[in-house]
């Protein structure tokens, strides 16, 4: 029974901490990005559009909640997903189609929904 319990709370923390980084549109992207393969950060700032500094902030919290790795090469490192079933899960959720009122989130990813 205690194992179940402690299972069951890293299965609630690792989702909770893949719904943060789906909470950032730029961490969505760049995990996006990387599901199609490795990718150097210079690279990933000019694919997303945004500065090699934001980028750099979102790695580091892409790092922490354990779904992307650096690895490095020389000077440089290379970023890529932690694990190929992250892929997997993103495809999947891509490939869902939602009902969304709204009503509820009026303005997705500023305000909280219901």
């Amino acid at each position: 029974m205690y194992c179940q319990g402690v299972d069951t709370l890293l299965h609630i923390d690792a989702l909770s901490r893949f719904g943060h980084a789906l909470s950032d549109s730029t961490r969505t992207r760049i995990l996006l990005h990387l599901r199609t393969g490795p990718s150097y950060p210079s690279d990933l700032a000019d694919s997303i559009g945004v500065s090699r500094q934001i980028l750099s902030n979102h790695l580091a919290c892409l790092r922490g909640c354990g779904l992307v790795v650096a690895v490095p090469e020389g000077r440089r490192s290379r970023y890529e997903l932690a694990d190929p079933r992250i892929g997997h899960a993103l495809d999947d959720l891509l490939g869902l189609v939602l009902a969304v009122d709204p009503n509820c989130c009026p303005d997705a990813g500023t305000k909280e929904c219901c």
